[in-house]
């Protein structure tokens, strides 16, 4: 069983999370992080940093970013071989970076209220 934090609030992050939603994954929770849950608390991160990024609890781990979408991926029937091409050495540095650019600009954009 794995929990997805995700910005429901973000319309970016709402589409794509929407799509995974429908394969109606049981072991999959999604939690928005706008809504305050004691979830949240689990994690120990602001409400700020939890926006930043896409977060997974697996196996009472916390991934973050480019990590927590592989966790989501591997998850997902269709996308578990995008995760393990994405997870090799050399690739997921070029993933986390392109990840971290454009969640950084989501990141501004919410901030602004233009979603």
């Amino acid at each position: 069983m794995i929990r997805v934090y995700y910005n429901q609030k973000c319309t970016v992050c709402n589409i794509e999370i929407s799509h995974y939603k429908k394969k109606n994954i049981s072991n999959i929770i999604w939690v928005d992080i706008n809504n305050p849950s004691k979830d949240l608390k689990i994690l120990g991160k602001s409400h700020k940093e939890m926006m930043r990024r896409l977060h997974v609890i697996d196996d009472k781990t916390i991934y973050s970013g480019a990590s927590a979408f592989i966790i989501l991926w591997s998850n997902l029937p269709n996308y578990k071989l995008l995760s393990k091409i994405l997870n090799l050495p050399i690739i997921f540095q070029v993933f986390n970076i392109f990840y971290e650019f454009i969640a950084f600009l989501l990141f501004i954009k919410n901030n602004r209220g233009l979603t």
